[in-house]
């Protein structure tokens, strides 16, 4: 989805099991501001046509905004924003195109560094939550080439299928209709945690995905319980020195839904700063 003729581009990329439908609060928001917007769909999310086994690989998972960054004419300087797990798809198109990004900002996203593979945080959270139940009633599922209940259909890893709980919890300072149109609308999510894309450490290098302006959003209320200020700044200036972090109160997960203006904001901010 495009709207918009204004003076900056936007793109945004949505978390593991959504579509660009979870943007419609910003998109609408940006683009009432004047700037141009591509709100798109990650391969077999929201509306895309693709099944979930028919997309194998993280790259072509990440095909549609790969195909977008491509697609910006010269001197067109892209602000990506990635939400959730749509920080490793960021991560991959920062690196094939650091020239045409003018920033990247990760909203409660996943954000690798360099050094480490693109799913390290995300494997670090998936070894958290395993420990911790935080994944609530969530279901892992194998996905097979065929249903899944043919005999002998091969399995090629596994889906999340977020619960109800767990959408709860995610949206728990947005309003009951977000909630509602994401229970309808989410899908099942691959990680891709095997992929030898997600896997290699040597992808990410600091001539490209480093050297490409970065700005972590924290989401205040999200997860129960947010780590401090400090706490995020020392991981920045561990992992991704030179990140700039947003704090935005009162924010859940779904920083979309449950602040949608005050994301706007902060988005304008950091295009208005990274040219």
């Amino acid at each position: 989805m495009e709207v918009g003729g204004g003076e900056k581009h936007f793109v945004l990329v949505h978390g593991l099991c959504l579509g660009a439908w979870s943007w419609y609060k910003v998109a609408t928001a940006l683009e009432s501001a004047g700037h141009r917007v591509t709100a798109l769909d990650l391969a077999a999310s929201g509306a895309h046509p693709a099944r979930l086994q028919e997309v194998r690989s993280f790259e072509e998972y990440s095909r549609p905004l790969l195909d977008a960054v491509a697609a910006a004419p010269d001197g067109d300087r892209l602000v990506l924003v990635g939400h959730s797990h749509g920080g490793a798809s960021l991560a991959l198109a920062m690196e094939r195109f650091p020239r045409k990004v003018a920033a990247a900002v990760f909203v409660d996203a996943a954000m690798p560094w360099v050094g480490k593979h693109i799913g390290v945080t995300t494997e670090g959270f998936m070894k958290k939550a395993a420990s911790k139940g935080l994944l609530m009633d969530c279901q892992i599922v194998a996905i097979t080439d065929g249903t899944g209940s043919e005999e002998g259909a091969g399995q090629r890893g596994t889906a999340i299928v977020m619960g109800p709980e767990f959408l709860k919890k995610c949206y728990k300072e947005s309003p009951a209709e977000d909630l509602t149109l994401a229970t309808l609308l989410v899908r099942p999510g691959n990680q891709f945690m095997d992929d030898p894309v997600m896997k290699d450490e040597a992808l990410l290098t600091a001539a490209n995905y480093g050297s490409v302006k970065k700005v972590f959003v924290v989401a205040k209320a999200a997860h129960g319980s947010s780590a401090s200020a400090e706490e995020v700044q020392s991981w920045l200036a561990a992992t991704n020195p030179g990140t700039e972090m947003q704090e935005i109160a009162g924010a859940d997960h779904a920083v979309m839904n449950s602040k949608p203006r005050e994301l706007c904001d902060v988005l304008v901010g950091i295009a208005s700063r990274y040219d």
